[in-house]
């Protein structure tokens, strides 16, 4: 868990989704249901037609007629271009808007909100404008993946590739990123079916490392078939994407053992 000092993410940005039809442009187009939006922070993607990933985030309501995206700097001119191809006639703005996003682990401070995925992450905190607390330092990229991998929480453009990934195999439905009773959005079909007419054949899993990987190496291997892919690492733990019928194989990555620990 995080310590009491504020760090700032400064990988995320901002963007603002507002006008009198921004509730229904949303909720008609994201995996979860805004409907609590204002008291509680919202997490959530936007998928393909095909039920795959294209971008994750945060959703906060503002006021009523303004919502603010939480989002990884590099996805969101993507996002913003693919939003506004949705807009159609709808009243609808969205813009990037300045600001910076925090997160800290002590007792959360008025307007703070705890992560959904997990309360272990902490609460993230939104400053508009200039308005950056004096105390805010830039949160070290070991705590953070130290933490993912500890809680196997997939990440933007490492776990979560787009076009690529099924939310339901990145255990969306664990992190609270997915409503299966709000009704349609884009790609809702695909990942209903994935959910009540099959089961999951593969996913994210943790697993501990014994041998030394090299940094180009990822391919997971169960003797002569391909059983996964790794992805972060920290010390001797990782997250890896892997076929569930080889969980209970020997695994190698390279010259490297991998021990499952746990299906999330």
């Amino acid at each position: 868990m995080l310590d009491d000092q504020l760090y700032i993410l400064k990988e995320r940005v901002l963007v603002s989704v507002s006008g009198p039809d921004a509730f229904k442009f949303l909720q008609n187009l994201v995996t979860n249901d805004l409907g609590n939006s204002e008291t509680c922070l919202i997490y959530a993607a936007l998928l393909t037609p095909q039920g795959k990933y294209l971008n994750d985030f945060f959703v906060i309501k503002k006021t009523d007629n303004t919502f603010l995206i939480d989002i990884f700097h590099q996805s969101a001119e993507h996002f913003i271009k693919r939003l506004n191809i949705y807009k159609l006639r709808l009243r609808v703005d969205v813009e990037l808007t300045d600001g910076i996003v925090c997160v800290g682990g002590s007792i959360a401070p008025n307007g703070a909100f705890f992560d959904p995925r997990d309360a272990k992450l902490g609460w993230r905190q939104y400053f508009l404008g200039n308005d950056i607390p004096s105390e805010a330092v830039e949160l070290p990229v070991n705590m953070y993946e130290k933490l993912r991998v500890e809680l196997c929480i997939p990440e933007t453009n490492v776990e979560l590739l787009v076009d690529k990934t099924f939310i339901l195999e990145a255990g969306f439905e664990r992190l609270s990123g997915v409503s299966f009773t709000k009704g349609c959005y884009v790609g809702q079909e695909v990942t209903a079916r994935m959910r009540h007419k099959t089961e999951l054949q593969k996913g994210f899993v943790k697993v501990r490392i014994s041998g030394i990987i090299g940094d180009s190496c990822m391919e997971i291997m169960s003797e002569e078939k391909v059983a996964g892919s790794l992805f972060t690492r920290h010390e001797n733990f990782a997250i890896a994407y892997l076929k569930f019928r080889y969980i209970d194989t020997p695994l190698r990555v390279g010259e490297a053992n991998l021990e499952f620990l746990k299906k999330f």
